[in-house]
């Protein structure tokens, strides 16, 4: 027997988990990227989705080009490169840039073609430098019609360098976000005072992850006038209603005379802190530490040289520390959730003297018990950094900055007022209507939404139909093309992954569209597991969506929308079903339109390619003027989708619950769907015994429900609100609630319960659902002849 058994270890997907001399690097769809190779560097090229070509060119110092210099075969040409560089983009420039520092020309490059027709998805190949090289790898791909499925994907490269004295481990930073007028490091346990000019921005990244960086800032005038006027963490949280600005509409910061001071632009970590000090010498002192090295302490020395007054604890904004309260009214902290390379981008909005710390705790989990550098990067006030925070498709996934979705140009020209979802800016609601004004455009008339973060799968090959049979609740070998299905996904356990639609293009190719990648990766997750002849393609950024909803809608998108003899006109078009579509004319703007939607009204929606959307926005704006179409934002929708019983991710459902607790138990066809499918054995059991369900209440008086408020029977707890809405259609208060299966009769008397719970209870009734149009004729409204 052993002495000592391994334990397994702590998972962290955060953090750098690559090998020793391990880097790795994302090519996105239509891009490139030039990487540098020493003599037996390997260089490893992965395919993750598949189908996916490349193309790799190498050439030596002197500028040669030869695929043999990494032991790869010269196919001709580098086409694809050239084409790349000749599209103008930022990513273009770069590597225009990097090529011409390198005295590199492409007109007689060679390439290799790596990843043929049908590769796999996770495919991957490997070459060795015989020299040092500069490799560049070009991933092809041209824009995807709405009706098609040749969607472009990213690749892969890793680089595996040769061990070796002379070869440190290099962090990498982020690559600047343009030309820096200043780029410094900031020790660990140190601080740095500098000045930064109205309109400059100031970038500060996390080196390494995990660590914590205080931030202050004074305004320069005042201060050489002998008046300390700094940020203020209480008056900020006052202004903004809010524990700490971020990117967006509540942005600033401001000092105690609420005068504005920094906006913060860009935040890839989200996770900050505005209630505690710079850490201070008393801390230590208490913790059994005296003397230790602290941030305040480190401010005081950073700011002499601009006369500002000592102070034993320093107010800042304490970035990347994760804070909270709990129940008991306790703060607590724990390790930051900052990832190497992390950063906030504020701006200046006056001359300011500033002062930045890398924290030096190392005596709990504020800086994960290792405290790093942090780097400080000032940019000139000439460039334009749009807004933006970090999405991530899954914990360990590459960041990617908020999207503006192809109709931003025309949707930004009626309102300001934007959210971050899925990792784009969505409209809450349009300057000149409001969330009220909207929903009766909608109940009444016609509406146009931008709903382009909705993500959309391309699944192909000869056992698509398997593997959809296999992944989803539905009966796919019932879905004819043209049609169009609602359905869940499930976990083995029968928790919910998604909800979303299954589009069947053909006898091998399905589009599926869902709220989350999460489907997306099962699925191709899936056709790995079972060795299926299938691929799995993420379509999001290559299709953008419109839903034209309401009454009018149909006769709206007759005036533009035309259709092939083989496809069914606008007015023919039945419910759950699509048409290949253009814009005006056969020779009009490639469109997918579907009789589908999110309202609880007649409606359809229009994809298209992101590079066509604001054409499809102006047509569908032009022809809607003699309807008074308005365009709808999320907080009208979320009142419309109320009332008509429609589900939300992270509300009425999650992967604890279960399409029947969900309320959506009719898209799981036990009884006629007789092939297996994931999650089919639990469910079954689960529709035997089961212990809560998905009802309506209807509240007295017009104080709100809100999600997570209990609903009681006398001391008893028996359910809680997913969602709720005044409905002003039905002049009621409403809501929807997970109860017990055993309170869950139409008529039962129950409380929901607000402040504590206790202390304040809102009397309610179950009801049936859904709230507003029960039997779905608005929906159904069978079209007229044409």
């Amino acid at each position: 027997m052993p002495l000592f058994v391994s334990a397994p270890r702590v998972r962290q997907p955060g953090l750098n988990a690559l090998p020793a001399n391990t880097e790795r690097y994302l090519i996105k769809a239509a891009g490139s990227v030039a990487l540098q190779l020493a003599a037996g560097d390997e260089i490893e090229l992965v395919n993750p989705e598949g189908l996916q070509p490349g193309e790799i060119s190498v050439f030596d110092r002197n500028g040669r080009s030869d695929g043999g210099l990494i032991g790869a075969p010269n196919d001709g040409r580098s086409e694809c490169l050239k084409h790349i560089l000749e599209s103008g983009t930022a990513g273009a420039q770069r590597l225009a840039d990097a090529l011409r520092q390198r005295d590199i020309s492409i007109e007689s490059a060679q390439s290799t073609r790596v990843f043929g027709d049908g590769a796999r998805a996770g495919a991957s190949v490997r070459f060795v430098a015989a020299q040092d090289v500069t490799c560049v790898i070009a991933v092809p791909g041209d824009d995807m019609r709405a009706d098609r499925q040749d969607t472009p994907t990213d690749l892969v490269a890793f680089i595996h360098r040769q061990p070796g004295a002379e070869r440190e481990s290099i962090i990498r930073l982020p690559e600047p976000l343009a030309d820096p007028l200043e780029d410094v490091r900031i020790p660990a346990r140190t601080a740095f005072a500098y000045e930064v000019r109205a309109g400059d921005y100031i970038q500060i990244i996390d080196v390494e992850g995990r660590e914590c960086s205080d931030f202050q800032c004074f305004d320069a005038p005042m201060l050489e006038r002998g008046r300390e006027r700094c940020l203020d963490a209480t008056t900020t949280r006052h202004a903004i209603g809010a524990s700490y600005p971020a990117p967006g509409l509540f942005s600033k910061f401001y000092d105690q005379d609420f005068e504005a001071m920094v906006e913060v632009i860009q935040d890839t970590c989200g996770r900050h802190d505005s209630f505690g000090t710079a850490c201070t010498a008393k801390y230590y002192d208490d913790m059994g530490y005296p003397g230790h090295v602290n941030c305040s302490d480190n401010f005081n020395t950073a700011l002499q040289a601009y006369g500002v007054e000592a102070r034993k604890g320093w107010m800042a904004i304490n970035l990347f520390f994760n804070t909270g309260i709990d129940d008991a009214n306790q703060m607590y902290f724990d390790e930051p959730w900052s990832r190497p390379g992390d950063y906030v981008l504020m701006r200046a909005l006056k001359d300011i003297v500033c002062v930045s710390s890398a924290c030096p705790c190392d005596i709990d989990a504020a800086n994960g018990w290792n405290p790093t550098d942090i780097h400080l990067r000032i940019y000139p006030g000439k460039h334009n950094f749009s807004k933006a925070t970090a999405f991530r498709m899954t914990a360990d996934a590459d960041k990617e900055m908020t999207k503006e979705t192809g109709f931003h140009s025309r949707t930004s020209k009626h309102t300001r007022n934007y959210t971050e979802y899925a990792g784009y800016w969505l409209a809450n609601s349009y300057t000149r209507h409001g969330a009220l004004d909207e929903y009766w455009a909608c109940r009444e008339g016609v509406v146009v939404i931008d709903l382009s973060p909705l993500r959309k799968y391309e699944v192909t090959g000869p056992d698509a139909e398997l593997l959809m049979q296999s992944c989803v609740t539905r009966d796919m070998r019932r879905l004819a093309v043209g049609q169009v299905v609602y359905t869940a996904m499930c976990y083995e356990n029968g928790g919910m992954i998604d909800d979303g639609t299954v589009f069947r293009l053909g006898q091998n190719n399905f589009r599926w569209i869902g709220g989350s990648d999460d489907s997306g990766l099962w699925l191709r997750e899936q056709a790995q597991k079972l060795d299926l002849q299938a691929w799995v393609r993420n379509s999001t950024e290559q299709l953008h969506n419109l839903q034209v909803q309401g009454p009018k809608s149909r006769e709206l998108l007759r005036k533009i929308i035309w259709t092939r003899p083989d496809q069914a006109a606008i007015g023919e078009l039945g419910w759950f079903r699509f048409s290949i579509a253009r814009i005006g004319n056969e020779h009009g703007v490639p469109l997918v339109v579907s009789r589908t939607g999110y309202t609880g009204e007649l409606g359809f929606e229009v994809f298209c390619h992101p590079q066509h959307a604001p054409e499809v926005w102006d047509a569908i704006w032009e022809a809607g003027k003699e309807f008074d179409l308005t365009p709808l934002g999320l907080e009208a929708l979320d009142m419309l989708r109320v009332e008509a019983g429609l589900i939300f991710a992270g509300y009425e459902f999650s992967d604890q619950t279960d399409p029947f607790e969900a309320g959506i138990g009719f898209t799981v066809p036990l009884k006629t769907k007789a092939d297996d499918f994931i999650g089919k054995a639990s469910l079954e059991k689960r529709k035997e015994n089961p212990q809560r369900v998905l009802v309506g209440l209807e509240l007295s008086g017009d104080e709100l429900a809100a999600n997570g408020d209990c609903v009681d029977i006398g001391r008893n707890q028996v359910g809680e609100i997913t969602s709720a809405v005044r409905s002003p259609i039905l002049r009621k208060n409403l809501a929807l609630c997970r109860i017990q299966v055993e309170h869950s009769e139409v008529g039962t008397e129950v409380e929901v319960g607000k402040l504590d719970g206790k202390q304040k209870r809102l009397p309610a009734q179950v009801v049936s659902f859904p709230f507003y149009d029960p039997t779905k004729s608005r929906v159904r409204d069978l079209p007229p002849p044409e």
